[in-house]
């Protein structure tokens, strides 16, 4: 009977019952001697538990052979529908909270300034009117934080008016003007006053409008800031009337310093803007270049792995040899000098250390130990170093036939966007969800006759008269945003809930991307004869199948990670609350919990991973996929270990070569020593000609990353197959191998054909 390849009818016509994990007899070793593994209990430096896990966990039996299983399963049933169900009702009430903000919150609180009536300034009868102006900038700089005014909308002390432009020159109320009879038309104009006044026919003299604060006492030349009329930094050099005392000058200059300088980004708004537009297709073009510089690497991979692998390795030995030499030759020095640590003794001068033998003789040691170390491994592990090479040449091999994997990571880019750009939105409709609350406030609570006004008073500006204090100057300030009501009392709530739907959904979208990617790449390995076995779409059809039956075991993974980040985000904020607590104990139980909890983080990242593989291949829940690849690679620990660190060096020199590459290019670029006939892009012609560079480097450090998180997850995937593959077959004619010629080369394992081929 001549041989039939086992890719021909790949789907499976019932699920497939896989690894059936059962306890390790002490007779029965887990570990078989065909997988050529010790155990090394330096796994994966993603956490400690690792460790722990693997040393009390029965590792279990090795994967079965099973006839009917040709690669990833399509007859499977839905799995984890319970968190399923879960996460569509999570879903249902995080839309319910963002309609309800929606419909309560109003964002114009934050874009648009407000004046003292409540009244938005540039909207409705105010349209013409952007711009509030503050009649005494100085209550606002000596009698309210800076940051607190800006978090409540930068309401200050003071009245405030919708102007149309900022006052550009001084002006100040002159004892003159207080002569009784003088016109008030004649010492304001009708735009610097609160629109309830009518100069031309008010009956108040110039004293009275003064000491109601119906009119500014003095103008400054301001500059608008977020819409808000700000005092100009030159204000001395142009008081050239001398209206002004000096006292008054140098409290509004300096507040005005403090202010304009944090907050004064219109102008550096308006010079970015002029470079991105001077620069941008130049930009453009060098992040095609770095988007073609990562696929160019990603595919000579497949040719020059294992030369850069073996370049990458002998450069740290020689690195780590010169530092010996070199740590030798200043040991000597300092020896022969009689410079020890007695002669130096403690001190916070940490430069003093690197003048003593000891130091020296320290840091010796240690590179002594790493080079020994590493050179142990290349003697005992350059099969598995070579292993791994092949690892990578094949999924090299693998995105070059599957090329579609790459414009996967633009959807989980489209899907995360949507997530962050949600839960923004949601939040800055919470936050401005409740009325605004006025309170009456004396301007200057040393004045007699104020001590009685405690300023728990509300008032409504529309309809307050100041009027009735005749004993004291008041004001009708903003106090706060109401928080009355059911809706309002549960804004944090509504927050808290906001945060944990923002977790669970970003951990949705990236677990979904690994799911998906995870059952192309796996129909890649289990293709007998490739490429002609590789199923149609094979993305396309990853990404139907894991939204159709395993939305809830994504969901399960993604849930364990969000309470764990609950927890971290938790943590930190506690630690921040008590950052000035004195109890040593206490601090050194929050740096525990919260180092305990980063590593945990790591963990079920890993773990999690790898189960998404799992279900992508077998469409397992989430608890058996999880168990089975994590026994899978305990029973292949030194494996896991080398792949892992040579994955990590290569796709490190590949981020560093494309990025280091683009962003010495861009430098070139935008200084002008490259020619290139255009001379906008010159650093004489841009405001900033770093931050080009700048949008460079991130963009490309973005790019790289996109294409080598796939190409991560290819090499994950491919490990996980081969393994199984390694347990699984034997290269009978009833059971082959499906790795590639080169990895059967390396174990020493061949394939058995059928006596015609061999008599061919």
């Amino acid at each position: 009977m001549g041989f039939v390849p086992r890719s021909v009818g790949r789907a499976s016509a019932q699920e497939l019952q896989i690894c059936r994990l059962q306890t390790v007899s002490p007779e029965e070793p887990a570990h078989s001697p065909t997988s050529g593994d010790s155990v090394n209990l330096s796994i994966q430096p993603h956490s400690f538990l690792t460790i722990s896990v693997f040393l009390f966990l029965p590792l279990g039996e090795k994967c079965k052979y099973d006839p009917s299983f040709r690669g990833p399963i399509k007859n499977r049933s839905c799995t984890d529908i319970i968190c399923c169900v879960l996460f569509m009702a999570f879903l249902a009430g995080y839309i319910i909270v963002g309609i309800l903000a929606w419909l309560y919150g109003d964002p114009r609180q934050v874009i648009y300034p407000r004046n003292s009536t409540g009244a938005y300034c540039g909207v409705g009868d105010n349209r013409n009117k952007p711009f509030v102006l503050y009649f005494n900038m100085i209550n606002c700089i000596t009698s309210l934080n800076v940051m607190a005014a800006a978090m409540n909308g930068l309401q200050c002390p003071t009245p405030q008016i919708c102007v149309s432009s900022c006052p550009a020159n001084f002006s100040v109320v002159l004892p003159t003007h207080y002569i009784p009879g003088t016109k008030p038309s004649t010492v304001w104009k009708q735009q610097w006053c609160q629109p309830s006044i009518n100069l031309t026919t008010t009956h108040l003299t110039v004293s009275e409008i003064v000491n109601r604060q119906l009119c500014p006492e003095f103008l400054v030349p301001s500059t608008a800031v977020f819409n808000r009329c700000f005092p100009s930094l030159n204000i001395s050099q142009n008081n050239s009337n001398n209206n002004l005392t000096n006292e008054t000058l140098d409290k509004i200059t300096a507040g005005s310093n403090q202010i304009v300088e944090a907050l004064n980004a219109k102008n550096i708004g308006l010079k970015i803007f002029e470079d991105f537009a001077r620069t941008w297709y130049w930009i453009l073009i060098v992040l095609a270049i770095a988007m073609v510089l990562s696929l160019l690497f990603l595919l000579l991979l497949r040719f020059t792995a294992g030369f850069l692998v073996w370049i990458l390795i002998f450069g740290v030995l020689v690195i780590i040899a010169y530092g010996i030499y070199h740590c030798t030759k200043e040991y000597l020095n300092y020896d022969s000098k009689g410079a020890t640590i007695k002669d130096v003794g403690f001190t916070m001068n940490l430069t003093v250390y690197g003048h003593v033998k000891e130091t020296w003789l320290a840091v010796l040691i240690i590179l002594c130990v790493v080079e020994a170390i590493l050179l142990l491994t290349l003697l005992f592990l350059r099969n598995r170093i070579r292993i791994a090479i092949a690892l990578i040449r094949e999924a090299s091999r693998a995105i070059g036939y599957m090329m579609g994997t790459l414009l996967y990571p633009l959807v989980t880019f489209v899907l995360l966007l949507i997530c962050v750009a949600y839960w923004a939105m949601t939040a800055l409709y919470l936050a401005t969800s409740g009325s605004p609350l006025y309170r009456i406030t004396p301007v200057n609570d040393s004045t007699p006759g104020c001590s009685g006004i405690s300023g728990n008073e509300s008032c409504n500006p529309l309809t307050f008269n100041a009027s009735s204090y005749s004993s004291c100057t008041v004001n009708c300030i903003f106090y706060k945003y109401r928080d009355e009501g059911l809706f309002q009392r549960n804004l944090f709530n509504l927050q808290v809930y906001n945060v944990l739907g923002f977790l669970w959904c970003i951990n949705f979208v990236l677990a979904l991307g690994q799911c998906v990617l995870a059952g192309a790449f796996a129909s890649y390995y289990w293709a007998f004869a490739k490429p002609r076995d590789i199923p149609d779409c094979p993305v396309t059809s990853s990404f139907i199948r894991t939204l159709r039956y395993h939305a809830g075991s994504l969901a399960f993974g993604a849930l364990i990670l969000t309470i764990v980040q609950a927890i971290r985000i938790l943590l930190e904020y506690l630690d921040h609350k008590l950052k000035d607590l004195k109890n040593p104990v206490a601090r050194c139980i929050f740096c525990c919990l919260k180092c305990c909890f980063w590593c945990l983080e790591k963990f079920l990242k890993f773990l999690n991973r790898n189960a998404y593989i799992m279900i992508a291949i077998y469409g397992k829940n989430f608890c058996i996929s999880a168990k089975n690849a994590f026994k899978l690679l305990m029973r292949n620990v030194t494996r896991v270990v080398v792949l892992d660190k040579i994955t990590d060096l290569m796709l490190f020199f590949g981020t560093l070569l494309v990025v280091g590459g683009v962003g010495v290019l861009s430098f070139f670029l935008f200084t002008g020593r490259i020619s290139i006939g255009d001379s906008r892009t010159q650093s004489a012609q841009l405001n900033y000609y770093w931050l080009p560079i700048l949008t460079v480097v991130v963009g490309a450090y973005i790019i790289a990353q996109g294409f080598f998180s796939v190409y991560s997850m290819c090499v994950d995937t491919l490990f996980l197959c081969f393994l199984e593959d390694l347990e699984r077959n034997d290269g009978s004619l009833e059971k082959p191998y499906y790795m590639s010629k080169s990895l059967m080369k390396l174990l020493s394992k061949k394939n058995k054909k059928p006596k015609e081929d061999a008599q061919k």
